[in-house]
């Protein structure tokens, strides 16, 4: 069974407050970075604007994908919605139940079969977890499954071009925002996982195909975007 170094790294910072040693994060674009592990355990004071935005959309039941360790579920229970956090990380779940998160599912995403949800919430580039263009699709058919007739997907995504600018390595023949990463911690490497990081044009591109309309809500300085998205069978609210 592979170690989950991710949430072995998060359960020592909640349990210690800070880390002794960092937790590493290795990429197939040639960098290994530190992840500050406090960004997964902020409150409302810290989110940026466009998880502020994101978080004054949602609408009725919340499906908080990708949950960490509740950050965004904990604000949302604040505001009296009914969110259920998903998130495949056990360790991650022990410590949302820890801070109080109501309702915890601990499974993959498309493992769920059924659900009637109104916002399907993948903040911090949580939609990255389908790993491939290919992925994408996936999760947009299976988000159909489990919307309800008014439901909407909000997520946040970046276009990483610059990247292979910056560490002058050539793109890929595959769509260059799949990335492929490793976490590290304490000496130990967890398992390999893909990531998808998708510019503007080619989701907009990818949505039509699959049958749903796309907003553009917010973009910020580092091409960094917020996107609202609702089957074609629906129309977006005034």
């Amino acid at each position: 069974m592979e170690r989950d170094v991710y949430g072995e790294a998060l359960y020592d910072f909640h349990v210690l407050g800070e880390l002794k040693e960092p937790l590493l994060l290795h990429s197939s674009y040639g960098d290994i970075e530190e992840m500050p592990v406090a960004v997964f355990f902020r409150d409302a004071d810290d989110f940026p604007e466009l998880e502020h935005i994101a978080l004054a959309l949602c609408d009725g039941h919340v499906l908080d994908v990708g949950a960490g360790v509740g950050s965004h579920a904990l604000y949302l229970q604040q505001q009296d919605f009914d969110v259920t956090a998903l998130e495949i990380s056990e360790a991650a779940c022990s410590i949302m139940k820890q801070r109080d998160v109501q309702k915890i599912i601990h499974d993959d995403f498309f493992a769920l079969e059924e659900g009637n949800y109104d916002t399907l919430l993948f903040l911090m580039n949580g939609i990255g977890l389908v790993g491939t263009i290919a992925g994408l699709r996936a999760l947009l058919r299976h988000s159909k499954k489990l919307l309800s007739d008014k439901g909407q997907l909000l997520f946040d995504s970046s276009n990483i071009a610059y990247l292979y600018e910056e560490y002058r390595i050539p793109k890929p023949e595959h769509y260059f925002g799949e990335i492929h990463f490793q976490y590290e911690y304490k000496g130990h490497k967890g398992k390999p996982f893909h990531w998808l990081y998708i510019d503007q044009q080619e989701l907009i591109k990818i949505a039509r195909e699959e049958g749903w309309v796309v907003q553009i809500l917010f973009e910020d300085d580092n091409d960094q975007y917020l996107v609202r998205m609702e089957p074609l069978s629906s129309s977006f609210s005034p």
